[in-house]
């Protein structure tokens, strides 16, 4: 698989990532490094394996599908318009 160097996907899943408060979505307020979801909690919620977000997230040269994208926006809590900027990186 490839990294893409120009990686706006996901510097941008990575920023929503961390705006979500874990507390709000009943998540445990365990010992964090950094603010807001961990990789694992998003991939679990929008029915996808960590190790895929993970690929996603760094770059890497694969293409979520329509249903996908759908859970990840559900998931970061994206509006219509955060929604469309997701569908559009992708």
């Amino acid at each position: 698989m490839t990294i893409r160097t120009d990686n706006a996907l996901g510097e941008y899943l990575k920023h929503r990532r961390t705006q979500l408060d874990p507390a709000e979505l009943g998540l445990p307020m365990s010992r964090r490094r950094t603010p807001g979801l961990r990789r694992e909690e998003v991939a679990a919620r929008a029915n996808v394996s960590a190790t895929w977000y993970t690929w996603l997230e760094q770059g890497r040269d694969i293409k979520p599908s329509a249903q996908v994208l759908d859970a990840l926006g559900r998931t970061l809590r994206l509006d219509t318009g955060e929604r469309a900027h997701l569908f559009h990186l992708a």
